[in-house]
Order: structure tokens, then sequence, then C-alpha cells
């Protein structure tokens, strides 16, 4: 497998002039990077009016492997080429290296580049990025591979360091200010270089020896080196690009992997959800819950995406209201926050009728309440950041236990508990800070053996349990939460607003079909969006009939699993769903949630037309477009499976075949919302998701559309 690394936007303070100056002077050796033994220039050219100059180096650095490694490698040190592109007009640095030692077994690449702020010419941004591909090193292709990577990632800081002691050198030399290049009458010289090299940039310092050393630890099978390193301050240089000081900031302390990982993640979302990503630190919660590994955190995230797209959870704040029982008896709420700065909940476990309030709204509401619960708290971490100055990204809660008995262990509230475990879990990840257990009874260990095996093992590591009054005086709650904060039912001194509770009258309580019936139950089950399964030769149609020209059909639909091919196609019959018999050789009846309404004598170009170019649809990407009618009649949205090699007279590659067989099963899963607008309450691509005849989710609002077949018709990812 193919190791990635890419580094955030790293920030200089200084002019590129200066930077270039400092990371000059660690050629041709630096004392600072022991693992860089030197180098020796293979060509240089400079332009005529010294512009742009190349430099290309062969560099060597010590392999930092075990001894058995060496003696099996049967090399001591590996050498790297480097190329240095420096355009003194343009003010960019790139650097380029590769391996050249063991080159047939291993490959690595690194491309770093310096370039002037986009916001402010005194200042310099860098960044890098680099691969690992060992392709086979005597039976240790795993063992090295990851020694190379866990030696690249610790050299990134130092390469860092390197160039903050370069500018630091340079300025206690006096030397505040170097002069951009301008152009000149004279003609420089130029030094060798093969014919076939292009023109270069004025001198500057060698980059690659930070790539090389990455490079050659890796080709060595040992750990990469990085020489492109960075300081980093804040600003961000560009709106899709995150910076390393605004990490640091607002999302916490990362390691390079770790930023990589976050980098790498968050451009796979703007590629495919494009307009509507979540927030960084909504990102970073998912790869934390999966250790940094990429695809298990896609996967999670995009289910949850999904989830929140379906039931409108993005808007649970603005429209949930609980109803009066619940404002009444759920006893918790909101108090202050802890040492750390985290917000703080309090729930008064034992003093909740989960029984009474099960009864009189019913799960779904007391799901549904949760979940505003823990977007509050997103939310308030977010408030928390920016009047603590520090990331806070978790909350602590609180749980008291006093009056737990066997009355909460009623099944039907056990269930209850262990479904918002659940949807929290998968859709919360990472947002519990820590969770004190107080005052547990003997009771509790029935519970938690309940509940245990729903908790994932990153969250249970964060629960602190007490028993009785274990939790007062030193190591209990006061090392937690200031002492002035102490709510009065726990010996403190601090009122808390947070409901006694007590028992839900039975007056309150409502028929389960009063529940079913119930305004806020519906808010909640029910979907704007369908789901649909796509199969192999049976793909997924949704009929639209248009009674007007210049209608608008738009459409959202998210691709859940598999790759499907999207069409729409105009009718000017109707088609017929009726039940398959030997007289009727018609539309055969829907089977689960797959329907197909095009007919099987119907003939393409004279029953129906494609009023659209068919578009490819990835696992995993959010599609929002709209098409404009020509015609009045009846339109069909079709799914269907996409075969790497459909339409294609030529025999299908090897590689499109792998990749059939990595596609799930046989069938496909799409869920899709559809809408037609009158032409006067279109306002241009998908800016009609605003509309006030639309009952799409605005998370689409900011998705930009491109025209696909025809310039009435657009389609956006």
């Amino acid at each position: 497998m193919v190791q990635k690394y890419q580094s955030p936007v790293r920030v200089y303070k200084y002019t590129f002039e200066m930077v270039m100056a400092a990371y000059e002077k660690r050629f041709p050796t630096c004392p600072l990077i022991p693992v860089f033994l030197g180098s020796e220039k293979l060509s240089e050219y400079k332009s005529e009016d010294e512009s742009l100059h190349i430099v290309e180096r062969s560099c060597k650095l010590n392999v930092d492997a075990p001894r058995l490694l060496k003696k099996i490698a049967g090399v001591e040190y590996v050498s790297f080429i480097q190329k240095n592109t420096v355009n003194w007009k343009e003010r960019t640095l790139l650097i380029e290296a590769h391996n050249e030692t063991f080159s047939n077994r291993v490959i690595v690449n690194e491309v770093c580049s310096y370039r002037v702020h986009p916001d402010n010419e005194e200042w310099t941004c860098f960044e890098q990025s680099a691969s690992l591909d060992i392709r086979s090193f005597f039976g240790f292709e795993s063992t090295v591979e990851k020694i190379a990577m866990r030696q690249y990632t610790s050299n990134i800081k130092r390469g860092k360091e390197v160039i903050e002691h370069y500018l630091s050198e340079l300025t206690a030399q006096g030397v505040k200010h170097i002069p951009r290049w301008t152009p000149r009458a004279t003609v420089a010289t130029t030094e060798t270089m093969p014919e076939n090299s292009r023109p270069a940039m004025a001198p500057l310092p060698d980059l690659r020896v930070e790539s090389s050393e990455l490079l050659a630890h890796c080709s060595t099978k040992e750990p990469l080196t990085s020489l492109c390193g960075q300081e980093t301050l804040p600003i961000t240089p560009d709106a899709d690009k995150l910076d390393a000081d605004y990490i640091e900031r607002y999302l916490g302390q990362l390691t390079p992997m770790q930023e990589s990982c976050l980098i790498q993640l968050r451009q796979w979302l703007q590629e495919t959800h494009k307009g509507k990503i979540p927030k960084d630190e909504h990102i970073l919660r998912f790869l934390r819950a999966r250790d940094f590994n990429i695809e298990k955190a896609r996967e999670i995230l995009c289910q949850s995406l999904t989830w929140r797209k379906q039931y409108q959870v993005d808007y649970i704040l603005q429209v949930w209201r609980p109803p009066q029982v619940l404002v009444d008896y759920y006893t918790g709420g909101w108090h202050y926050h802890d040492r750390d700065g985290r917000p703080l909940y309090i729930l008064r476990l034992g003093q909740m009728d989960t029984k009474g309030l099960l009864k009189a709204v019913g799960e779904e509401a007391i799901l549904r309440h949760v979940l505003s619960i823990n977007e509050d708290g997103q939310k308030r971490c977010e408030e928390n950041t920016k009047v603590f100055g520090r990331p806070i990204t978790s909350w602590t809660c609180l749980v008291d236990l006093e009056g737990l008995n066997m009355r909460h262990l009623w099944r039907p509230g056990v269930k209850a508990l262990l479904r918002i475990i659940e949807v929290v879990e998968a859709n919360y990840p990472e947002t519990l800070g820590r969770l004190l257990i107080l005052r547990a009874p003997r009771v509790f260990p029935v519970l938690w053996t309940l509940v245990n095996p729903f908790i994932n093992e990153n969250t249970r590591q964060k629960f602190l349990i007490y028993s009785g009054n274990n939790y007062q005086g030193t190591g209990g709650l006061i090392d937690y939460i200031d002492k002035e904060i102490v709510p009065d039912f726990l010996g403190g001194d601090c009122l808390c607003n947070i409901p006694e509770g007590g028992m839900v009258p039975k007056s309150l309580y409502q028929t389960e079909e009063m529940l079913e019936n119930a305004d806020q139950i519906k808010l909640w089950t029910e979907t704007i969006y369908q789901s649909a399964t796509v199969v192999k030769g049976g793909p997924h149609e949704k009929l639209i009939e248009i009674l007007e020209a210049s209608s608008v059909i738009t459409w959202d639909f998210d691709i859940l699993k598999g790759d499907v091919v999207f069409n729409i196609f105009h009718s000017k019959r109707a088609p017929q769903i009726s039940r398959k018999d030997s007289a009727s050789p018609l539309v055969p009846l829907p089977i689960g949630n797959n329907v197909q309404l095009i007919e099987k004598n119907w003939v393409l170009g004279v029953d129906y037309s494609p009023v659209e170019t068919p578009l490819i649809c990835r696992e995993g990407e959010s599609v929002q477009g709209s098409h404009v009618t020509r015609w009045p009649g009846f339109y069909i949205l079709q799914w269907k499976m996409h075969s790497p090699w459909s339409g294609s007279s030529n025999l299908p590659r090897v590689d499109d075949v792998l990749a059939s067989l990595q596609v799930s099963s046989h069938k496909c899963k799409i869920m899709f919302y559809t809408e037609v607008l009158a032409s006067e309450d279109f306002r241009g691509s998908m800016t009609s998701l605003e509309s006030c005849h639309s009952g799409f989710s605005q998370l689409s609002a900011g998705t930009t559309s491109s025209s696909q077949s025809q310039s009435s018709s657009h389609i956006s990812r």
C-alpha cells in the first residue's frame, strides 16, 4: 500500500528572499541534520537574466536502520536525486526529490514548495507532500514501511527547526532585508547544464536536502527524513487549504501524520461533497474515533453525513421545542464548565422517571432531545474555544446516580437507552471528554453490564466512577471542576437550575396510538429523502410529470453503496405499472424499493429520449442538480448500476475487472429527493434550493453547479 503525506500550509513571517537565504545556509552540509552526509552538484543552469536557477544534486543520507537490515540491504547510506527550481521573478521554489538507491524495490517521491503568501507579500508559505511505495524489500516490507514513516514524520519538525535557526542567525548578523530580484542589463553567465535541461532560476539554497533525506531513508527501507521543514505561522493562505497555525489554535496539537490525515480526508470531502462539507473539528472527531485510519474514518463519517441529511439534524436546534413534560421532568442541563474549559453537562439520572417520560412523550422525542443536547454541546465547545483561546473539542458530563434503583432497569427504558447510546456513538464520536459518575448504588453494576458492550473503548476510558461519597475530597470531583460551581445537591454552594425530576403524573401518559400520531414524532420519523436499491439489470426510476414547459426539475441524491450512472429521459407516453403476467409485457412490479418504469418494448429515441448526458456517480458522492424542461410530458430519472467497461467496444481492462470485484456485492444503494419548481420560483442552478417553495435541505445551498449537456441544465456535486 502506498503511504502518503500532505502537510498543512506553513507560514514564515519573513520575506521569500530571507527564507531562501536561510535555506541556502544548509549546504553543502548541515551539522543540524546529522543524517545528511553531503551532496554533489550534477548540473546547474541560470537563465541569462538570472531570474531562473535550476540545480540538480545527488545527496547522500545515512541509513538509520537496524544493523541486521543494513547487512541484508548491503548499504551504509542511500542516495537521492534532488532538483531545485527557483524563480526569483515569481518568487517561488519547487523542490522535487526521488530515491536513487533501491529504486527498483522502493519508490519515494517528495515535492516541496515555497511561495509568497497570497495576502501578505512579506511572508512566505511552505507546503510539502510525499509518497512511499515499498514494492519488495527482502521480506521486511511492513517493518521498513513503519520505520520509514515514523522517521520521516519525526524529521519534519527538525526541518522546521533548521530554517528557524538560520533565520535567527541571519537576524543576529544584522541581515533583516534582502532586495528582490530585478532585471539586469548585463547578461549573466550560465554554468554547465545538460542540453535537455530547461531554464532555471537564480541560485537558491537546496531544499532538496530535506526531500533527499526523506527519500533516502525511504529507499533504504529506513525512516524517511524530511528535508523540507518550515515554521508555522498564522493566516490561511488559501481558502481551501489548512494553515498550520489554524490547526494548532482551533484543533489542537496534531502529529504530522495526523495533520496529513485530516488534510487528505478534507480534500476528499471537498471533491465529493462540494459546498457542504462538515467543519474541520467534526472531521477530526471521526479520525480520532478510528485512530486516524482514513478509510475507516471516511466510512463512518459518510454514514453520519447521510444520517444528518436524511433527518435534517443540522436544523434541530432551530426547530426542536421539547414538550413541557421534558422541560419539567428531564433532569439534565448545562452548568458552567470544568477546569479544562469544557462545557459541563449534569444529568441527575437517579431522579429521572424514565418510564414515565417514555410513556408521556415516547422514545423518539427523548432521542431527539438528546440529539439537541449534543448539537448544543458542539456549539458550546466552539464558543469556549474562543473564550479560552485554546481548542475545546469535547465536553464533560457529570451523572448523579443518587436514587437509581430497579425501576430504572425497566426493559423498554433500557432498550431506549441502548438505542440512544448507539445513535450518539455513531454520530458524535470523541465529543465526550470526561464522564464523571457519582454516587453509584449497588444496582449500578447491573446497568453497566447492559450498556458496556455498546460503548466504544475510547469512550469507556474516559469514565470515572465514584460510589457513595467517594467523590468528595482530593482525587474526587474538585479535581475536575472548581469548588465554586459544585452543585448544592452534591454538597457545594452553587445553586443549580436543573429540574429535580420526580414521578411523571400518569395523567400525562399517552397511548401508543397517540404517540404515533403526534406531530413531534412525525417530524422525526418521516424524511423528505427516499431510499432505493439498484441491482444489475434493474435500475431504479422515478417518474415526474411536467404540465408546463420551462418547469425546473431539481434533485439531491447520495450514493451510499456502489457506483451508478444517472440519466434523465423524456417521454410523451405515460409508463404503466402493472402486474407481470403472460398478457402484459409491461413494466414489472416494483421489487422492494426498486421501481422500473421504462417498458422493455420501448425504443430509445422513439418512445423516450435522453435530455441529459449520463453522469457517472461514485460511491460516497453527493450529487445535486437541476434541469429546465423544454417540453411538457413525462420525465424519468434513472439510476442504474455502473460497469467500469460499459459502453466500450474493447475488452475490459484488468484494472477495471479488479475494481468491479471490489464493488460491494451486486447491489447499489441511493438516497434521493426530487422536486419540481415553477420557472418563476427558480433562481438559477442550486440557488433554487433557497426558494420558499423548496423543501430541499439548506445543506446544498452552497453547492456550485456545472453545466452538463445544455445551458439550461445544471448538475453539481
